[in-house]
C-alpha cells in the first residue's frame, strides 16, 4: 500500500500505533500520508476502523477524508470536525447526564448579541454586531471568561471594535452568556466546552466515549484552539493513540483563536513521540517554491521555529522551463485589476480553464474591482466565501424542482439541458448577468447545479434524473461542493487548502499586507505566513501585484509589502525600474505580464517578446471610438472594452458578429450593444 508514497511519506504510514507528529510543508501531500497511515495500521490489526477518529475543520476536508480512505479500502472511520464529534456527543449523553433534553443549538449569535449589548446599554450597529461576536468566539475558545476578557484582551493585542472598551465588551460577554441561559441556549463553542467537561466529570461518559473512539488523527494541528485541545485531551484520557499532522509556516487565523503552540510542543508533552517532516513539493514548480523559501527566510515568532524548506519535484522530466514568478507594479488599484483581468483573458484565450486560475487579496473589500475588471473583459467569475455550496437557498430549491421531476417520471437523453430547463423556472438562464451581485451569485449557484447534473450522468451508466438526485443528496449530506466553472475571487484565508495552475496574489501594498491594524510581532508574522499559503497555492504561474496609487491621478506614493520588497530583482524583467530606486509608472503586457519599456510596446500593450500583428492605425481609432461611447454612457472605458479586447480586435480584424464574439471580452450584451461600430471601424480600416 505503501509503495506510492515517497520516503517520509512512507515514514509516516509505516510508524507504529503511539504518538507521530507529522510537520507537513504546502503542497508535500499530508493528506495522502495520513489516510495511508489509517489504512496501513486498519491492515496490519493496530487499529479498528470503527473506533477510529479522524478530526479536521471543514467539513469539506472530512468528507474528502471519507472518499480517499474509502478508496485505500478502508470504512467505517469517523471522519468528523471538531463540532461535529462533540455535538453527537453532547445530544447523546445530555439526558443521562444532566437529564431532560440538550439545550438549543443557537445557529447565529447576532440576535443574542445585540439583546446583550442593548442590555449593557450599547446601540450596535450590523458591523459592530458581527465583530462582537467573534471577540465572544476568540474568549470562548481560548477559555477566556468574562471576568478575564478585559485583561486577556490587552495582552493578546486585540483591537477592540468601534469606540467600545475592552471592558465593555467583557460587560457585553457576560450579558450574552446571561441571554443563552435564559433561553437555555448554547452556542458552537459552548459544545466544545461542555462536551470536554462533562467527559471530565461524569465517569459513565468518559467510559463511554473513551470506548467508543480509542486512535485519533488531527489534520491542520497548527489549527486548533485551547478549547479544541481540551476536548482532544478528554477524549484521549491517559492514552497516548494520537497522530497529528500540521505546518507552522500556515499558521493564519490566530485571530481566531488558533494557535501552533500545540504542534510546536507535542515531543515535549509526548516525549517518546516520533516526529517526521514532510518537505517534497508536488504542487509548484521549482521558481515558486524558491520564492514561498525566501518568504519564510527570515520569518520571527514562534511558529518560525520548526519551518520546513521546501523541495520542488513537479519539474522533474519536465522540457519546458518553468516561469519565474512575475512582480508587476501599476499606476493604480483600477489599472491593476484592469491589467489583471487582460492577462488572465488572454491566458483563457491560449487555453488556460478559468477554474485553474485564481485572483487572491488580502481583504474581502479588494473583490469589486476585480469583479467589475473581469465582467468588463468577458471572463466568468465567482466569488468564494460565504454559505456551503449546498446550503445556499437556490440549490436548496433546485434540487428540490429536479427531485419533484424526477418523482413524475419525466426524462430525456440530453440531460444538462433537461436540468437547465427544470431549473429555468428557479430563474436560471444560460447567459450569466451582466455584473457582479446578488443576482449573480444566485446564477453562478444554479449553473454550477446544471454542471454537476451533467457530471454526476456522465460518471454513470445509469442516466436517469433520479440517479441525478440520489448522488445529489449523497453529497449533500458529505458537503461536497463542485468546482464552479469560472475564475475564482477569494481571500487569502478562504483560499487555504486549495491550488490553482495560476495565481494572481493582488493588492500587495504595505498597509493591506502586513494590515495596517497588525502591529505586534507575531501580528505581523502571520501577516507574512498569509502571503506563504497564498504563494504556495500556485501551480505553474504566479504573479505579485501592487499599486503605486490608489486611484488614478493620485499620487504615487505607495510601496509593495515589506515581504516582497528583497525579493523583486533590481532590474525586475527587462528593464524595469529598480524597486529601491526611482519609480516610474509601468504598464504589464496583457499576454504575458512582462513589463513594458518602450512607447511602441505601450501602446500595443503587447512586449516584444509576444508574436503579435497588430493594425496600429485601427487600434488608435478603436481607442478613440471607445472614449467617445464612454462619454456618452457615462461609464470607464474599460467597462466598453478592455485595451486587450481593443488590442485583439486590431490583430483579428473580425468581419462579422461571429467572429468578433469569438473575441476575448467580447459577450452577447457587448456585441449587441458595440458590435456594429466596431465591424464599421474594421470594414473601414
Amino acid at each position: 500500500m505503501s509503495e506510492a508514497l515517497d520516503p517520509e511519506q512512507q515514514q509516516v504510514a509505516i510508524a507504529p500505533r503511539g504518538p507521530l507528529c507529522v510537520i507537513a510543508g504546502a503542497g508535500t501531500g499530508k493528506t495522502r500520508a495520513l489516510t495511508h497511515r489509517i489504512a496501513t495500521l486498519a491492515e496490519s490489526g493496530q487499529i479498528t476502523p470503527a473506533n477510529t477518529l479522524a478530526l479536521t475543520f471543514t467539513a469539506r476536508a472530512a468528507g474528502q477524508l471519507r472518499s480517499r480512505l474509502r478508496h485505500l479500502g478502508v470504512d467505517g472511520v469517523s471522519a468528523r470536525t471538531f463540532h461535529a464529534a462533540a455535538l453527537r456527543q453532547l445530544r447523546y449523553f445530555w439526558p443521562a447526564v444532566v437529564g431532560g433534553d440538550a439545550p438549543d443549538l443557537v445557529g447565529a449569535k447576532a440576535p443574542l448579541v445585540v439583546e446583550a449589548a442593548h442590555r449593557q446599554r450599547v446601540r450596535p450597529d450590523r458591523t459592530i454586531v458581527r465583530d462582537l461576536a467573534a471577540e465572544i468566539e476568540w474568549a470562548k475558545v481560548s477559555e477566556v471568561t468574562p471576568e478575564g476578557y478585559p485583561a486577556a484582551a490587552v495582552a493578546a493585542a486585540r483591537t477592540p471594535p468601534s469606540e467600545l472598551t475592552v471592558a465593555a465588551i467583557g460587560a457585553i460577554y457576560e450579558s450574552y452568556e446571561q441571554v443563552k441561559r435564559d433561553r437555555r441556549a448554547i452556542d458552537f463553542e459552548d459544545v466544545l466546552l461542555l462536551t470536554a467537561g462533562m467527559i471530565a466529570d461524569d465517569r459513565a461518559m468518559s467510559e463511554g466515549v473513551r470506548r467508543q473512539y480509542r486512535h485519533f488523527f488531527v489534520d491542520e494541528y497548527q489549527d486548533v484552539s485551547p478549547a479544541q485541545q481540551r476536548l482532544l485531551e478528554a477524549w484521549l484520557g491517559d492514552r497516548d493513540d494520537l497522530t497529528v499532522v500540521g505546518d507552522p509556516s500556515q499558521t493564519i487565523y490566530s485571530f481566531a483563536g488558533a494557535t501552533p503552540s500545540f504542534l510546536l510542543s507535542f515531543t515535549s508533552k509526548w516525549p517518546g513521540a516520533a516526529k517526521v517532516e514532510l518537505t517534497r513539493n508536488y504542487r509548484s514548480t521549482a521558481p515558486i517554491v524558491h520564492l514561498a523559501n525566501q518568504l519564510m527566510k527570515d520569518a520571527h515568532g514562534s511558529a518560525a521555529t520548526q519551518r520546513v524548506t521546501l523541495k520542488a519535484q513537479v519539474d522533474e522530466g519536465v522540457s519546458e522551463p518553468a516561469q519565474a514568478p512575475f512582480f508587476c507594479d501599476y499606476t493604480d488599484e483600477p489599472a491593476e485589476a484592469t491589467a489583471v483581468a487582460s492577462t488572465i483573458a488572454t491566458l483563457i484565450a491560449k487555453g488556460t480553464a478559468p477554474r485553474d486560475i485564481a485572483v487572491l487579496f488580502r481583504t474581502n473589500a479588494q473583490s469589486r474591482s476585480y469583479e467589475d475588471a473581469l465582467t468588463a473583459s468577458g471572463v466568468s467569475y465567482f466569488v468564494r466565501g460565504g454559505e456551503r455550496f449546498f446550503e445556499r437557498a437556490e440549490v436548496r430549491q433546485g434540487i428540490t424542482l429536479i427531485r419533484g421531476a424526477a418523482r413524475a417520471g419525466e426524462t430525456s437523453e440530453d440531460l444538462s439541458s433537461h436540468v437547465a430547463a427544470i431549473l429555468a423556472t428557479a430563474g436560471y438562464r444560460p447567459e450569466p448577468p451582466v455584473g457582479p451581485g446578488a443576482a449573480r451569485d444566485r446564477w453562478e449557484s444554479l449553473s454550477a447545479l446544471v454542471t454537476l447534473s451533467a457530471d454526476i450522468a456522465s460518471e454513470s451508466e445509469d442516466n436517469t434524473l433520479a440517479h441525478v438526485v440520489d448522488e445529489l443528496e449523497r453529497r449533500v449530506a458529505m458537503q461536497h461542493a463542485p468546482e464552479m466553472e469560472g475564475v475564482t475571487l477569494a481571500s487569502l484565508h478562504s483560499a487555504k487548502g486549495l491550488e490553482w495552475d495560476v495565481v494572481f496574489l493582488v493588492g500587495l501594498n504595505d498597509g493591506t499586507l502586513p494590515i495596517t491594524y497588525a502591529q505586534t510581532v507575531e501580528q505581523i508574522e502571520e501577516e507574512r505566513r498569509l502571503l506563504y499559503v497564498g504563494a504556495t497555492r500556485a501551480k505553474r504561474r504566479l504573479q505579485l501585484s501592487w499599486s503605486l496609487a490608489r486611484s488614478p491621478g493620485g499620487r504615487a506614493s505607495r510601496r509593495p509589502s515589506r515581504f516582497i520588497s528583497a525579493l523583486v530583482p533590481d532590474k525586475a524583467r527587462e528593464g524595469k525600474a529598480s524597486i529601491k530606486g526611482p519609480r516610474r509608472r509601468s504598464v504589464a503586457c496583457v499576454s504575458c505580464g512582462r513589463a513594458l519599456t518602450t512607447a511602441v510596446e505601450r501602446k500595443l500593450r503587447h512586449c516584444s517578446h509576444c508574436e503579435v500583428t497588430v493594425d496600429l492605425e485601427l487600434f488608435e481609432q478603436l481607442r478613440a471610438w471607445r472614449k467617445r461611447t464612454s462619454e456618452q454612457d457615462s461609464v470607464p472605458a474599460y467597462v466598453v472594452f478592455t485595451d486587450a479586447t481593443l488590442t485583439a480586435i486590431a490583430q483579428d480584424k473580425p468581419r462579422s458578429a461571429r467572429e468578433l464574439a469569438a473575441i476575448p471580452g467580447v459577450g452577447r450584451a457587448k456585441l449587441d450593444r458595440y458590435g456594429g461600430d466596431v465591424l464599421a471601424l474594421v470594414a473601414d480600416s
